[in-house]
């Protein structure tokens, strides 16, 4: 292990305990605990089941958004799809979405710029259906103003999400407008020629001055382009587009069913299917922000929230929402640990590769 990787490892630890810390600390621990001890785990292993199911969905959808310029098979989708949710799990950053393209131009040759776009690609996806089911929970609960979950210097309120779905807009509107540009032959033609005529304005240079500055920096950059253009010829499959928005839908239904089955289970929390689901796109906007591995702090934060939005007590919205959450990782990191495993892939190596 490297000495970077065991300070990153050691720091999202201690980031980790203090954000979920700062989330719980109105909390006590004991009530906590007996909270968690009254949850009837059999509705573990359905949820558990669904959790599964819907990243082997999202493989399937990596598969079909690579698919359209490189042919892979599921499991060499799968494979690293789960190492790279399981390293964003317990490593700062988010780095499993770098790692993921990595693991893939071990195993399938596919150029790391190729794999990263469709990672971009996929997060479009999800960023789309998120933004959509929450102006469906915008339309259809009410948050209350006044209803606010504190944690260190940041307050978690009606004004936050209302600012982070402002944000989001803003991102999926750049990231879409950039996908399609590059997409296009034609506009990436035009940037190539551009990239490539860059020597000529270096009029300090001499010719063997300019000739190294195609070689070593014009020529890559039009591969890297081509390259990125590739790992989003998928806006030219309208079929597959159809089939990828059909699993999105599919991937986060799913997620809200798993949800829902474990509630069924732990005391106090008698909400709906549509009000765990709200709970859910609730949760997954406050993790958007900058988190700490796993989102641990932040996901009880949004989880308390949402709750209480719902009337659900403090300490029981605590306890279900640290479960729930436990239930959503766990499974994860240790599928990818068993992915790693089959792969011989080491995830300490592959965590900060370059």
């Amino acid at each position: 292990m490297t000495l970077r990787l065991f300070i990153s490892i050691i720091f999202g630890t201690l980031i980790s305990a203090v954000t979920l810390y700062l989330a719980f600390r109105n909390v006590p621990f004991p009530v906590l605990v007996d909270y968690l001890m009254s949850i009837n785990f059999i509705w573990l292993l359905p949820a558990v089941t669904l959790v599964i199911f819907g990243f082997a969905l999202r493989a399937l959808r990596w598969q079909y958004i690579m698919g359209a310029a490189h042919r892979i098979v599921f499991w060499q989708a799968f494979h690293p799809l789960m190492i790279g949710f399981a390293i964003n799990c317990v490593l700062p950053g988010r780095v499993g979405e770098l790692a993921r393209p990595i693991i893939l131009r071990r195993q399938a040759d596919i150029p790391l710029t190729t794999g990263l776009a469709t990672v971009v690609v996929e997060r479009v996806f999800d960023l789309s259906m998120l933004l959509l089911l929450f102006v469906w929970v915008s339309t259809g609960v009410q948050i209350d103003p006044s209803i606010e979950i504190r944690f260190g210097q940041s307050v978690l309120n009606r004004d936050t999400l209302a600012v982070i779905f402002n944000g989001m807009v803003v991102a999926s509107a750049i990231l879409v407008t950039a996908l399609i540009l590059l997409g296009v032959h034609r506009t990436r033609k035009v940037l190539n020629d551009l990239v490539l005529l860059l020597p000529r304005f270096l009029f300090f240079l001499g010719s063997s001055g300019k000739q190294r500055v195609e070689k070593r920096l014009c020529r890559p950059a039009v591969g890297i382009i081509e390259n990125v253009g590739a790992g989003i010829q998928l806006i030219r499959r309208p079929k597959r587009l159809v089939v990828c928005l059909a699993l999105s839908a599919s991937i986060w239904a799913l997620a809200a069913i798993s949800y829902y089955l474990f509630s069924l289970g732990c005391p106090d929390i008698r909400l709906t299917l549509a009000e765990i689901s709200a709970m859910m796109v609730i949760i997954c906007f406050v993790i958007a922000l900058p988190s700490v591995p796993g989102f641990w702090g932040l996901w009880e934060a949004g989880g308390v929230f949402a709750l209480m939005l719902f009337g659900v007590a403090e300490k029981d919205a605590a306890g279900f929402t640290l479960a729930n959450h436990a239930v959503q990782m766990f499974p994860v990191i240790l599928v990818g640990l068993i992915s790693a495993w089959i792969n011989g892939i080491n995830i300490m190596q592959v965590s900060y590769q370059k």
